[in-house]
């Protein structure tokens, strides 16, 4: 052990892009393309505009004045300009009007109305999304508004936590990082831990079933969500905000609308199991010399760590030389050598000393048999969120570098690092390739970072990534969401009876069609369903 501490200088630690210059292009009234920089003939995304939709009068925003007051009617164009723009600046909106309701009945007061009108809306939590699925479309027609914005951040009170069953009850505007902190101070933690968690609200997150950091360890949301409270288009307000474990009683209504990503409903409120937090922490960072290492470290992470592991990422040579060049103040864990391979293991557990021996011994192990050929424990607080934040830093550190292409897939395990492979061979030295992800739970993060977007590189990229994907019966959307950017590309991952069935849900729900239109499922099924 002490071959471990010292050659292998392993510390332990225990404690309790620039707006992108797109051109939005229209033949008549009735289609809408994003073309430019990042978006070519080939593989730009088309929308055909549906034509049953209304454009907002002012007698609509004297009817929600009457709902929300002033103060809950956003028309000012500075305000808007978040809302109308995704965090990728990828996708822009234009449109005029914001509704920020309070309470649920005020949701389906303002859903009641826009069903009858046929006014489109488009719900909106803290629009940190990566696929466009909370901005508005179509509202750049000239003179004509043709989108409502409705943002649930104002719904942001906790309405009970029972410290016994670990469950909380909130509003869907509550921020992940202050529920973290809520039940932080109360011995709890938060299944769900993202790098957005600044900014990203819980009913976003429910609603594009968002995976992150833990899910290794506490699962998908799928899971640990216990109830749920939504409103239809019609304005009918879904009670199934029950805080059982256990609830057998008819169908599980509530997983429709984790994940769709507010196309068949509103959420407004969650119930959500969370785990006790637990007093003994380990961050590791290691280094391998090829990805066949990295799978067989899993591997052994799982037998010999199994009920304290809580997660395992990895990043390439790749994605360590871009967050050190753009990202100030971060510096080589391993130094000075760049690695092939990264990966980053966290255990939690409830006993220090059992886990402290049982993390050095497969530490210990993982370098003698060859796994790991250079490695370091966090010694305090600060060092392990310096480990932390060279993983969550990644997306911030591709933006500074340039346009990116971003690729959100679940593969097998075994094929995963092929496709970063192929890409590279396929644009060579056109763009740089950086791969990161949830090795834990088979989660590929795939950029493409380049100077500048370019038609010929998107080329190269799509529909090849795809396809690929698709021939290795992989997701082309692992946490994601499928938004604007994949809806027609869902059959990629789905066979054409479930997208039918998707789209007949859809048309039950939303007959008429005004919820997040043209995200989801491609438009041309919906309507014609």
């Amino acid at each position: 052990m002490e071959k471990w501490r010292t050659s292998y200088r392993l510390l332990k630690f225990c404690n309790g892009i620039s707006y992108r210059n797109s051109k939005y292009q229209f033949s008549g009234r009735d289609s809408w393309s994003i073309h430019g920089k990042c978006y070519s003939s080939v593989a730009s995304t088309v929308l055909q505009r549906n034509p049953s939709f209304s454009g907002i009068t002012f007698d609509d925003i004297s009817y929600f004045k009457k709902i929300l007051g002033d103060r809950g009617v956003v028309q000012d164009e500075m305000a808007l300009e978040s809302a109308n723009t995704d965090w990728m600046h990828k996708y822009r909106g234009n449109s005029k009007l914001m509704l920020q309701p309070r309470t649920t009945d005020e949701v389906s007061q303002i859903l009641k109305y826009c069903n009858t009108r046929s006014l489109a809306v488009v719900p909106q939590g803290g629009n940190t999304g990566l696929v466009g699925g909370s901005v508005p479309v179509f509202d750049e027609f000239p003179r004509i508004l043709l989108k409502v914005i409705i943002n649930v951040g104002s719904m942001n009170k906790i309405l009970s936590f029972d410290k016994v069953g670990g469950v909380l009850v909130c509003e869907a505007g509550c921020i992940l990082e202050n529920l973290i902190s809520f039940l932080d101070t109360r011995g709890f933690i938060m299944p769900l831990d993202l790098g957005a968690k600044g900014s990203c609200q819980i009913g976003g997150n429910v609603s594009t079933n968002a995976g992150g950091l833990r899910l290794l360890r506490y699962g998908s949301l799928h899971g640990t969500v216990l109830g749920l409270e939504a409103v239809l288009a019609n304005g009918t307000v879904l009670d199934m905000l029950g805080t059982l474990r256990k609830d057998n009683t008819g169908y599980d209504l509530k997983h429709l609308f984790i994940g769709s990503e507010g196309s068949l409903g509103i959420v407004t409120k969650v119930s959500i199991l969370t785990p006790p937090k637990l007093s003994s922490v380990n961050i590791a960072f290691l280094a391998c010399s090829d990805y066949s290492s990295c799978q067989k470290l899993l591997l052994e992470a799982k037998r010999k760590l199994g009920e304290i592991l809580s997660a395992f990422e990895f990043l390439d040579s790749d994605a360590m030389n871009l967050v050190l060049k753009h990202l100030d103040g971060v510096r080589n864990p391993l130094p000075p050598s760049i690695h092939n391979f990264y990966i980053l293991i966290e255990t939690t557990g409830s006993n220090e000393s059992f886990d402290k021996e049982n993390l050095e011994a497969f530490l210990l192990h993982a370098m003698e048999s060859g796994l790991v050929t250079d490695g370091v424990l966090a010694q305090d607080m600060n060092q392990a969120s310096s480990f932390w934040h060279i993983r969550e830093g990644l997306p911030e550190a591709l933006m500074k570098a340039g346009a990116v292409y971003k690729y959100d897939l679940s593969i097998p395990l075994e094929h995963m690092y092929e496709l970063v492979e192929e890409m590279r061979a396929r644009l060579d030295a056109e763009a740089n390739v950086v791969a990161y992800g949830h090795l834990g739970d088979g989660n590929l993060h795939l950029n493409i970072s380049a100077p500048k977007y370019d038609d010929k590189i998107l080329a190269q990229i799509e529909p090849f990534v795809y396809e690929w994907t698709s021939k290795k019966r992989g997701s082309i959307s692992a946490e994601h969401g499928l938004g604007l950017m994949k809806a027609n590309k869902i059959h990629y991952s789905k066979s054409p009876e479930t997208v039918d069935l998707m789209a007949s849900i859809k048309k039950l729900l939303d007959p008429n069609g005004i919820l997040n239109p043209y995200k989801v499922l491609p438009s041309t099924l919906v309507s014609q369903t």
